[in-house]
């Protein structure tokens, strides 16, 4: 029987297991409707990691379900002789946990204050009692091929006389050279050995880890994302500022006494000068209280972004509570959240690591399933997405998400230069990322004539056609025409109108396409419809319609729905008259014809194409009713007051529009976006643009 848990055992402190166990967590939210974290043994009765997962990946589960009993707890158990106690209790709570949710994925201990072995094998019989797969994390920190190869032996002899079995094994810190030579030599051939090579960043500690160790007062911080920087190293300001310039390093963390006023206005000036390092944060140490007016030259200087903090320690001990400052993922570090989800990505193979899950039951789609998904399915093949709205910060926090979690390759627009100034003032690391100036002049040219030679039977003089490429939308939009870019999203800072007029008049529609439309997923509880179209045409003729139709249905295919097509009306079957049913039918025919392939039907009503009792009823026979998953409304009223009325009074998650039916990708945003919803049409766009 395939497991319905998985127990992550590492025999080591520091070995990654909450990295681990939040890259499997991605894995298992994209086949299970309700998953559930539980870490057995617990330091403190509120544990930090199981909170951290909860809060990631926003389970429908208390923290105190999460936790089971504290290690001192445990300790008193088993010094007293009751250790069938300890497991009586723990497999209480983990069977409480499987009545409730469809897996559960636990997390083992390690302690670094007890013997390695003691924390190895009590893990060990939890998860036995469990009856869960042992998933193994061994660091190859500072560790030869030979000693993990030992390592990896000695995990198996562990696991065969305890009779269990190994699902997966995690090499975290690897060396590159290692990783082939580690496979060559691992025990385990049938079981999937995943080396995961180094990554310094994840490794570093930041501003809030430093918090956290020094109880420092924030004085002043314009966004509270700057607390994740992280830190490159403590820098003790005792000298002169042509001095201090020489050492100070991009993220360093500077420790300054309250009285020398010049190092932090050296600091300021550094932060807004090309060619000099920004540091991570400000620390003033010492009991004297800073200048009033330095503060408030710093404070009121809205280019001035670093952080400052206040300790009432000398400069030194501030050095030590630096150096003690541990790495660490919280949800708190949302951008080492992204980057660790696109590394585990990057180097693990989820579709084996699927293929070996337990299945559900159930033929079901949550919103986080979808979003999962999708986003693996962007990560598979990674495409070429222009973002020309870089001077938006909402577009390079999302820029720096989408690079992070390896969901595209992000082409930004502009001086490079100024761009990765502005994304170092917010404490964003656009490093990676692709930049190209619109007003580069052999591009500028060339685009202009293409543009001309396009538009010419239009009317367009060479002139215009000039004067329009120098806006951005238009030189991004001839950019995936050109095949510079593969797609572009835009509308974060322009209207509809401004982001589909140039795909129209440079991209164009498909050869078999006469009309651009749009579809909207509809994320309920237990499943995911598409909804076309609900924002762009008007009233469309039959041809029209049926067009839709089919780019709809072609959608829903690409992001992983069946397509069974319910073509909408006031009437069901052959039962209505009238010319508004009599378009739908007459839409239904030409839909067929261009493609018989496809499931659609039509003229039905909405309830009896989602409700399989009333689809019996009304429509006997029919291979749709009660089964669509894609929805075609009749008109734009309809359609886009539908959408609206089911999104607010089931709280649906909307996400849409997402436009169809051009040759190659464009998508718009809402001006009033968030980076979330930025994110998630990028993904939807890279899909689109796997498709071609």
């Amino acid at each position: 029987m395939p497991s319905s848990s998985l127990y992550i055992i590492s025999k080591e402190p520091q070995a990654g297991s909450l990295f681990i166990a939040i890259g499997l967590m991605e894995i298992l939210k994209r086949s299970y409707k309700r998953v559930a974290i539980f870490k057995p043994v617990v330091l403190e009765e509120i544990d930090e990691d199981v909170k951290t997962i909860l809060n990631i990946f926003n389970l429908d589960q208390s923290l105190e379900d999460g936790c089971g009993i504290t290690l001192k707890k445990a300790e008193e158990l088993l010094a007293y002789g009751e250790k069938a106690k300890l497991y009586e209790d723990l497999i209480t709570s983990f069977e409480s946990l499987c009545s409730k949710y469809d897996f559960v994925l636990c997390l083992g201990f390690s302690n670094q204050h007890f013997k390695e072995i003691i924390d190895f094998d009590l893990n060990l019989q939890i998860a036995k009692n469990f009856s869960s797969s042992i998933v193994g994390v061994i660091s190859a920190k500072d560790k030869t091929v030979e000693s993990i190869g030992e390592e990896l032996l000695l995990w198996e002899r562990g696991l065969k006389d305890e009779g269990l079995k190994p699902f997966a094994f995690f090499i975290n810190h690897m060396k590159d050279k290692l990783s082939c030579e580690v496979n060559s030599i691992k025990p385990f051939k049938e079981i999937p050995c995943f080396p995961i090579p180094y990554e310094k960043e994840l490794d570093k500690p930041t501003i809030l880890d430093f918090l956290d160790v020094s109880g420092g007062e924030v004085l002043n911080i314009k966004d509270e994302r700057k607390l994740e920087q992280t830190i490159n190293k403590p820098l003790i300001a005792a000298m002169h500022p042509e001095h201090f310039l020489d050492h100070f390093e991009d993220g360093d963390l500077v420790i300054v006494p309250a009285d020398r006023s010049d190092i932090l206005l050296t600091v300021m000036a550094a932060n807004q000068t090309k060619g000099f390092p920004s540091a991570s944060a400000v620390v003033i140490g010492g009991q004297a209280p800073i200048s009033k007016n330095i503060l408030k030259l710093l404070s009121s200087n809205d280019n001035f972004n670093v952080v400052l903090i206040k300790v009432p320690l000398d400069t030194m001990q501030i050095s030590m509570q630096a150096l003690k400052s541990v790495a660490r993922i919280t949800f708190k570090h949302r951008r080492k959240v992204a980057l660790a989800l696109g590394h585990f990505a990057k180097y693990v193979d989820t579709e084996l690591i699927e293929k070996s899950l337990a299945k559900s039951s159930v033929n079901i789609l949550t919103p986080a399933m979808f979003q999962h998904r999708l986003f693996a399915r962007a990560s598979k093949h990674k495409v070429r997405i222009v973002l020309p709205e870089s001077m938006d910060e909402r577009i390079l926090r999302a820029a720096e998400i989408v690079h992070r979690r390896n969901l595209a390759n992000i082409i930004l627009l502009g001086k490079k230069e100024t761009i990765c100034n502005n994304g170092k003032a917010l404490g964003i690391n656009l490093d990676g990322l692709e930049f190209i100036n619109p007003q580069d002049k052999n591009l500028l040219e060339k685009f202009t004539q293409n543009l001309y030679e396009l538009r010419k039977e239009k009317g367009i003089t060479i002139e215009a056609a000039r004067d329009r490429m120098k806006n951005w939308t238009y030189f991004a939009t001839m950019m995936v025409e050109q095949g510079l870019a593969d797609a572009m999203v835009a509308g974060a800072s322009h209207s509809t109108a401004e982001t589909v007029l140039p795909a129209l008049q440079i991209i164009k529609t498909k050869p078999s396409i006469e009309i651009v439309s749009s579809i909207f997923f509809m994320c309920l509880d237990t499943k995911v419809l598409v909804y076309g179209d609900c924002a762009i045409v008007p009233d469309p003729n039959p041809k029209e319609l049926a067009q839709i139709a089919v780019e709809s249905a072609l959608s829903a295919k690409a992001f992983g729905i069946e397509p069974i097509v319910a073509m909408l009306s006031y009437s069901s079957g052959e039962s209505g008259k009238g010319e508004d049913v009599e378009k739908v039918r007459e839409a239904v025919k030409i839909a067929n014809s261009m493609r018989p392939d496809l499931l659609i039907e039509g003229p039905i009503q909405y309830d009896a194409a989602i409700d399989p009792e009333v689809g019996k009823k009304k429509m006997p026979g029919s291979r749709v009713a009660g089964r669509a998953t894609v929805f075609i409304f009749p008109d734009l009223n309809t359609g886009n007051n539908t959408y609206k009325a089911v999104q607010r009074s089931t709280n649906a998650i909307a996400i849409g529009p997402v436009l169809q039916g051009l040759r190659k990708p464009v998508n718009d945003l809402s001006r009033g976006c968030s980076v979330e919803d930025i994110v998630s049409t990028i993904a939807i766009t890279a899909v689109q643009a796997q498709q071609l």
